[in-house]
């Protein structure tokens, strides 16, 4: 469906849905390949076992806070991976945001904005479009667990010693926030679960005391964070619209809406969807943090563009900045809820195909061809380089330097990746 013959209500909830294109090593190794060139070339591929790693949740509710001047509601919710083994040295924090996506898993209304959709039936598709982003979700429909997505990826950091919190962002997505206003409300959420942790680790006290639930069995399931969580060494990582709403939090402008006693040293921006629109770059403008950018040749969701825009924002800066392109990675499958292998409602491929060009895809509309990567290959591509940008600049593990500049490619049995960067420290 062309976007521009979409009525104006639809077209707008049609665009929150598909992201807004930007143009209108004991690393992750795939069991598989353990002794391949990719494991031997991993500067992880020492002996570093794993640690054994334990996952709980936490919910204050899908109506914890309102959004200012609308009122719309907003949950607290997260999924937490650490180590089981806490130890006696404060772990740094990472923490995952989710973008634009469904909110409520009614197959239902998937179905029927499908029909509305082939039918050019506009109000049809208007009401079945509400119905899955709305919030909180009708009784007897579920919620998307979009901050589910990257269990895979906490659970592989929990492994190397980081504590992960995936934060779910379903009622900013049901908001009429857009363009910068979804940005700083989606940091401004970041800095609200990083004051509970702050206080969680520093005195053991606040909301997340008691609220800890196992994420497998939903059982009540006591952790003591306290002095284990290292707050002054948080990393961010955003995804889509999370990726501006981590640039956002970062950026100088916006330091002093910090939690006291937080301190942000790194930011990965994962297939961002900025605002291409922005007139004032100071809002995202990071001068002093570490700043990766990554996104797949094949994203169907956001363009190239994000990749100037990101390093306009770190042009002044004297710390790190990283961009990796991924070839034949989309958007979907960094995220397994959005990913059609998941079953979940809404999932889909966003990248281009077409017949003559069967396993293969390219940016909608584009003409360079690259080999498609499976959902399980794309995530252990993102998972290295993600991983590697945080060991990096979180712990100060500087074997990831060949990587993360280009002069090494160890997942290249998997993927051609090209890496550029400006790593001035």
């Amino acid at each position: 469906m062309n976007h521009h013959d979409t009525p104006p209500a639809a077209r707008r909830r049609l665009l929150r849905a598909c992201t807004v294109a930007a143009s209108a090593a004991a690393l992750f190794v795939p069991q598989a390949l353990a002794g391949s060139p990719v494991a031997a070339a991993t500067p992880l591929a020492r002996a570093e076992g794993p640690q054994g790693v334990a996952a709980v949740t936490y919910n204050l509710g899908d109506q914890a806070y309102r959004l200012p001047g609308t009122g719309e509601p907003v949950e607290i919710a997260a999924t937490v991976h650490y180590p089981k083994d806490l130890g006696s040295t404060p772990r740094p924090l990472i923490v995952q945001l989710h973008g634009l996506h469904e909110t409520c898993a009614d197959r239902e209304a998937a179905e029927a904005l499908r029909a509305a959709e082939l039918a050019q039936d506009w109000d049809a598709y208007e009401a079945a479009s509400l119905k899955l982003f709305s919030w909180p979700c009708a009784p007897g429909t579920r919620p998307i667990a979009n901050d589910r997505g990257y269990d895979y990826l906490g659970e592989e950091l929990a492994r190397r010693g980081f504590v992960v919190v995936s934060i779910r962002a379903n009622g900013i997505n049901a908001s009429s926030s857009e363009g910068d206003a979804n940005a700083s409300v989606r940091a401004d959420l970041i800095n609200r679960h990083l004051a509970l942790w702050q206080q969680l680790s520093a005195s053991g006290r606040g909301g997340l005391v008691g609220a800890f639930r196992d994420a497998a069995t939903g059982g009540s399931q006591p952790v003591d964070f306290r002095n284990h969580v290292d707050l002054n060494n948080v990393g961010t990582m955003g995804h889509s619209r999370g990726g501006a709403g981590v640039t956002w939090q970062a950026a100088d402008r916006h330091k002093t809406q910090w939690p006291a006693g937080v301190k942000v040293r790194a930011v990965m921006a994962l297939a961002p969807a900025y605002n291409v629109m922005t007139e004032d770059m100071t809002a995202y403008e990071i001068t002093k943090t570490p700043v990766a950018v990554l996104r797949g040749t094949c994203d169907g969701h956001v363009g190239r563009e994000v990749f100037s825009f990101a390093a306009d924002a770190t042009a002044r800066s004297s710390a790190g900045f990283h961009q990796v392109a991924v070839h034949g990675a989309n958007h979907n499958y960094f995220n397994t809820e959005w990913s059609p292998e998941s079953g979940e409602v809404a999932a889909g491929d966003d990248a281009g195909h077409d017949d003559d060009h069967p396993g293969q895809c390219t940016e909608p509309g584009g003409s360079a061809f690259a080999p498609q990567l499976t959902e399980s290959a794309q995530r252990q591509v993102g998972a290295a380089y993600v991983e590697a940008f945080f060991r990096r600049y979180l712990t100060d593990d500087k074997r990831f330097d060949g990587m993360l500049t280009g002069k090494r490619h160890p997942l290249a049995p998997i993927a051609r990746v090209d890496v550029t960067a400006a790593a001035r420290r």
